[in-house]
């Protein structure tokens, strides 16, 4: 049974970091892409990064791009979403998500419960 299970959200007051994790189980870890969404409420849910099996193509949205940084480690099964200079907007339910796939499609296999995220002024 595969598992993706979203850690290290919480509220922190604006211009602070967060780093969120997401541990893989029940899947080989390194044949999957990873990625992050979010989802604030009354919102769609929005694109915030992505990362090869390889760790070698990353992909971010445009509101996080130059503040948050994913990564991966295939030894341990775990990704990363390190997330600095946090603005209130930021502000929503994080979800990891894993994708088999090469090429980006926007489709994942999937999904974590999430973890909240809350930004204060």
């Amino acid at each position: 049974q595969v598992q993706l299970v979203e850690s290290g959200g919480g509220l922190v007051q604006a211009g602070g970091s967060l780093r969120l994790s997401c541990a893989a189980s029940g899947l080989t870890f390194r044949n999957y892409a990873m990625g992050w969404f979010r989802q604030a409420p009354g919102k769609e849910r929005e694109f915030v990064a992505r990362i090869s099996w390889k760790g070698d193509m990353l992909y971010y949205g445009v509101s996080v791009k130059g503040r948050f940084t994913i990564s991966r480690d295939n030894a341990k099964n775990i990704a990363y979403l390190q997330m600095n200079s946090l603005k209130p907007e930021d502000t929503a339910v994080y979800y990891c998500a894993a994708d088999h796939r090469v090429l980006v499609t926007g489709e994942y296999d999937y999904w974590g419960q999430g973890t909240q995220v809350t930004v204060s002024l």
